[in-house]
């Protein structure tokens, strides 16, 4: 089934939306991860526009949403941009899926708007990182430093970090580099990526965790090595209703490894 696209203002930055929306079916509103795209749910995207409403944004900062140089990007900022979206489609619930940091944003949505959320779904959720050490943000306020930053961030990086996200490299494709490369290329994107540097909060502690009823179902990459497993087995120890599923010779990026497999966990949790 194919996606709309639009382009949507929303908190004052244009964001980019793809989405399918029926009038009897469940919502699913997707959130891809760190220096990522929407391009992360790309296999999955199709499977879940047979059996329900999928909204997929960029985030701000990210893939063919602005990279805004006013934009406080925050989680908290994120999770209310996340609302913001579900109104604007005049969507009351909706299940949260996301990845990697795309998982923490859907756990900081659920934390802010509990009775706007259905149910949660965490691929390789980002977990228990801290907010940046003060030195380090304290850098970034040195003219040019965002040019330090995109010097490293070139096509050789962006074969490197798929290598480092998939457990089998055969199946890497020379459009997914394309893909995740291309947003690379806008010149704002380096100065977006010191911003969240500064201002992202941390990750929710494990008392804040626990205050989260929603039901969660967490799937993960056995062999993912960028956040590993044991945070899996955290973020399931922490959260009272959650339930984690691990799949053997998967890595970090399981939305591309792993789809057909995530969509029938996901349709079990979310029709139940």
């Amino acid at each position: 089934m194919e996606y709309n696209q639009k382009h949507l203002q929303l908190m004052n930055t244009n964001v980019y939306c793809e989405y399918v929306l029926h009038e009897d079916k469940p919502t699913i509103f997707l959130i891809h991860g760190f220096v990522a795209s929407m391009y992360t749910f790309n296999r999955l995207k199709p499977l879940l526009a047979k059996d329900y409403s999928v909204i997929a944004i960029d985030l701000p900062g990210f893939g063919k949403s602005e990279k805004s140089i006013s934009f406080t990007y925050s989680f908290e900022n994120y999770a209310n941009l996340v609302i913001e979206c579900l109104d604007y489609f005049k969507i009351d619930k909706a299940s949260i899926a996301g990845h990697s940091m795309g998982g923490q944003i859907a756990l900081y949505t659920a934390k802010n708007a509990p009775d706007r959320i259905n149910k949660l779904v965490l691929f390789c959720s980002s977990g228990y990182l801290p907010r940046a050490k003060n030195y380090l943000i304290y850098s970034s306020y040195i003219p040019f430093f965002h040019l330090i930053a995109r010097r490293k961030i070139n096509s050789q990086s962006v074969v490197r970090n798929l290598r480092n996200v998939f457990y089998d490299h055969s199946l890497i494709t020379s459009d997914q580099i394309e893909e995740y490369g291309k947003p690379l290329e806008d010149k704002n994107f380096a100065k977006s990526l010191v911003r969240l540097l500064r201002h992202r909060e941390g990750d929710l502690r494990s008392e804040q965790l626990k205050e989260i009823l929603t039901p969660t179902l967490i799937l993960w990459g056995e062999e993912d090595k960028v956040v590993p497993l044991i945070i899996g087995k955290r973020l399931a120890n922490d959260l009272p209703n959650a339930k984690l599923i691990s799949f053997e010779k998967a890595g970090h990026l399981i939305t591309e490894e792993k789809p057909k497999e995530l969509f029938s966990y996901m349709k079990d949790f979310i029709n139940s």
